[in-house]
């Protein structure tokens, strides 16, 4: 019987941080799903259907006019809205909103999200003892940056040419440096000072590569209502400009194909922060982790890509700015194309998930 429990025990510390990671990762894609629901009824949109997930359906249950679906593969979901498709004569289908209304729908799900990105920012920033400020407070003894022309107080404004608001643009950006040689803008005495050619102390890391090596300690703020509401907003944003700033690496050959992680990579890494929460009781990592993964689906749904919402926002700009709605039959094929190509990608990342799952390189 204790050999059966302890297996038992033993089986539970590994599954319940992958069901957090999937549980979680299926509230992001329901939130989503009910922005674009939500504004849709608060614009008198027929709904035809409501899904999370892809696939077949696992469970089907229709009240009133709208019918609601689970379905088996959990890396998506979907509100079918009439008139969205194809032309319908009904007064409350999609094409008979006007332009404005239809993008606030379409535009809904992407702002749950960040908003919901926001919300956990300002729960993390509530439970820390102090928030990271970009201010240099002191710096370690025989600091290599003091003396390459940092100073205490400098308040750090732009790193190698891109603006700096939070203490995550401050590890981001440095973190992308490959040289350890680093361009400062700051601000110092109230006027902002180029400090260029800063160059960082670098230490050799276990997997051969090499690291700099931070040796100042940032200004760390009370977190009061003020510094709390200030703090939050820049950081969600900080968390936005990571997304895009990571896609430009990605399509300028800095990361490649390896790199790019889909729903499984995400739910192995949000588990394996989870456990290492649960060990330290430390909340800041997890609740990165889940900052990062609702500010990314937002953003990337706001990309100008067929099938996304970026996609039919910018067909709604065109009509907006034409005043003539383009056929919905040749959207539909753009969209189901892109669609296609969409599912594709996503299967190529899955597989390459589950080929660094075998080999360990998600734990």
């Amino acid at each position: 019987m204790s050999d059966f429990l302890s297996a038992v025990s033993v089986f539970w510390g590994k599954a319940w941080p992958i069901l957090f990671a999937v549980l979680f990762f299926g509230l992001i894609i329901l939130s989503h799903e009910i922005g674009h629901f939500s504004a849709a009824k608060l614009f008198n949109v027929k709904v035809n259907k409501f899904g999370i997930g892809m696939g077949p359906a696992l469970f089907k249950r229709r009240r009133g006019e709208t019918e609601y679906s689970l379905r088996l593969f959990p890396i998506g979901g979907f509100v079918l809205m009439e008139g969205e498709e194809e032309d319908s004569s009904d007064e409350r289908s999609f094409g008979n909103a006007k332009v404005w209304k239809r993008m606030i729908i379409i535009a809904a799900g992407a702002i749950v999200n960040l908003v919901i990105g926001f919300l956990i920012v300002v729960f993390m920033l509530t439970q820390v003892k102090l928030i990271g400020t970009p201010q240099i407070n002191r710096f370690y003894e025989n600091s290599a940056t003091q003396r390459a022309g940092l100073r205490e107080d400098d308040v750090i404004k732009m790193i190698n040419g891109r603006r700096v608001f939070t203490e995550y643009d401050l590890s981001f950006l440095l973190s992308r440096d490959k040289d350890g040689v680093v361009d400062f803008v700051v601000l110092r005495n109230g006027v902002e000072t180029a400090v260029d050619n800063v160059r960082f102390d670098m230490k050799k890391n276990t997997d051969g590569s090499e690291s700099m090596v931070l040796d100042f300690v940032i200004v760390g703020l009370e977190p009061k209502f003020m510094s709390v509401v200030k703090y939050s907003a820049l950081e969600a944003v900080s968390f936005a400009r990571i997304v895009w700033i990571s896609l430009f690496d990605l399509i300028t050959g800095q990361y490649g194909f390896k790199d790019l992680s889909g729903p499984i990579g995400t739910v192995s890494y949000i588990a394996q922060v989870t456990r290492q929460t649960a060990k330290t009781t430390d909340l800041t990592p997890i609740l990165t982790m889940l900052t990062l993964v609702s500010v990314n689906i937002g953003v990337f749904n706001l990309l100008p890509i067929p099938a996304l919402d970026g996609g039919k926002l910018f067909f709604l700009l065109i009509e907006l700015i034409r005043r003539k709605r383009i056929n919905p039959k040749y959207e539909s094929l753009i969209h189901a194309a892109g669609f296609m190509l969409l599912i594709g990608l996503m299967v190529a990342i899955s597989f390459s998930d589950i080929i660094k799952l075998v080999r360990g390189d998600l734990a």
